[in-house]
C-alpha cells in the first residue's frame, strides 16, 4: 500500500520537537533555575528538562523523569510529578515548532546540583525570576501557567511565536487553576 506525497511528508518531518521542562524546588520552595549553556535558550536562565526520545517510545512522564536525574542527579517517580501544561509552539525562534509537557516536581529537591554539561544551577524566589534573563516566552506564557495551575489542574495552550514581541495564545483547555 502506498502512501500519498501529504502522508509522506508528514511522516518524513522532523520540524516539531517534543519536550519536557521540569519545575523542582528546594525545602525552602525555591525554584530550581539552569543557566543554559546550550541552545534553544542559550545563557538564558530556565527550569530543567529536555527533549523526549522518540525513537524509544518515550512518554513525557519518562523523559521528565530521565531529564531531571541526568541533569541533577535526583531520582523522582511518576508520584512526585504533576503535568500541569501542555504546550504547543509554532515557529520558536524562527526554527522550528515545540510541544511541551510542563511538570511541577512535589518531592523538594534537597541539594543544589553541581555544574554540567547542560549550564549552571541555582535557586531562586519565585517573585525574582521575572527580572532575570529568562526566555521572552517564559516570561509570558510558561511562567503565567505554573502560577496557575503547577498545584493542581490542567490547561492545553497553542501559542504562536512568530512574532516574539506579540506573542499570540489560546487556551484550548483547562481544569482547575488556582484563580
Amino acid at each position: 500500500m502506498s502512501s500519498s506525497p501529504q502522508e509522506s511528508t508528514l511522516q518524513g518531518s522532523s520540524d516539531f520537537r517534543i519536550s519536557t521542562l521540569v519545575f523542582l524546588r528546594n525545602p525552602n520552595e525555591e525554584l530550581l533555575m539552569l543557566k543554559r549553556s546550550k541552545a534553544p535558550n542559550a545563557g538564558k536562565w530556565s527550569p530543567i528538562g529536555g527533549k523526549l526520545e522518540t525513537s524509544q517510545g518515550e512518554s513525557p512522564f519518562e523523559c521528565a523523569i530521565r531529564e531531571t536525574y541526568e541533569e541533577t542527579g535526583f531520582e523522582i517517580q511518576e508520584p512526585d510529578l504533576h503535568l500541569f501544561a501542555c504546550v504547543s509552539e509554532k515557529n520558536y525562534e524562527n526554527a522550528g515548532h515545540w510541544l511541551m509537557f510542563l511538570f511541577a516536581c512535589h518531592k523538594p529537591l534537597p541539594f543544589l546540583p553541581q555544574k554540567g554539561d547542560e549550564g549552571d544551577f541555582a535557586f531562586f524566589r519565585r517573585s525574582n525570576i521575572e527580572s532575570m534573563d529568562i526566555p521572552r516566552s517564559d516570561k509570558t506564557l510558561v511562567w503565567p501557567l505554573f502560577d496557575e495551575y503547577k498545584d493542581g489542574g490542567f490547561v492545553v495552550v497553542r501559542a504562536n511565536c512568530s512574532k516574539p514581541d506579540k506573542l499570540q495564545i489560546k487556551i484550548e483547555e483547562s481544569n482547575g487553576g488556582h484563580n
